[in-house]
């Protein structure tokens, strides 16, 4: 299923919630230093429940690392400066699905490097920057999930 790829996590809750929609949608999490909190922290694991020991998590100490690890096709970048809508990507079950932090989003260069692939999330509200990381990454998670019809319900896409 999907790769969920959190680029210098801040809040622990998040990543947690996060670990848990994981588990749920039998995705990996791949988290990528540095990371605003310990893993063992309380907060995470709290916000994650009893599903943490089921998760499929990655850690690694940088994009670079990453990358030469992982190498992932046709990754999607979300952030509220895509100029495309995450509804109009076709997913496939092993896409990686990567967001930046609570605080910055993704790293500047990422902008330029990765333009084609920059996804956003429609917001007609005009007074929020941006939605909560775990609420983002839901989303995107289950759009993706829709469009591959998952569970058989429907026609999906």
């Amino acid at each position: 299923m999907f790769h969920i790829v959190l680029l210098g996590p801040e809040i622990p809750q998040n990543t947690g919630n996060i670990g848990r929609l994981a588990v749920s949608t039998e995705s990996t999490l791949h988290l990528i230093r540095p990371l605003g909190f310990e893993l063992d922290q309380t907060k995470i694991r709290r916000a994650g429940l009893d599903y943490w020991p089921y998760l499929r998590l990655h850690v690694h100490d940088s994009w670079e690392s990453f990358t030469a690890d992982q190498k992932p096709e046709a990754p999607a970048f979300v952030s509220v400066h895509g100029k495309k809508s995450i509804y109009e990507r076709q997913f496939s079950a092993s896409d990686y699905l990567i967001f930046g932090n609570e605080t910055h989003g993704l790293p500047h260069q990422f902008y330029e490097h990765y333009q084609n692939e920059l996804y956003a999330i429609p917001m007609p509200g005009k007074n929020a920057r941006s939605l909560n990381l775990a609420n983002a990454v839901s989303i995107t998670v289950y759009e993706g999930l829709r469009q591959i019809n998952q569970w058989g319900f429907g026609s999906g896409a």
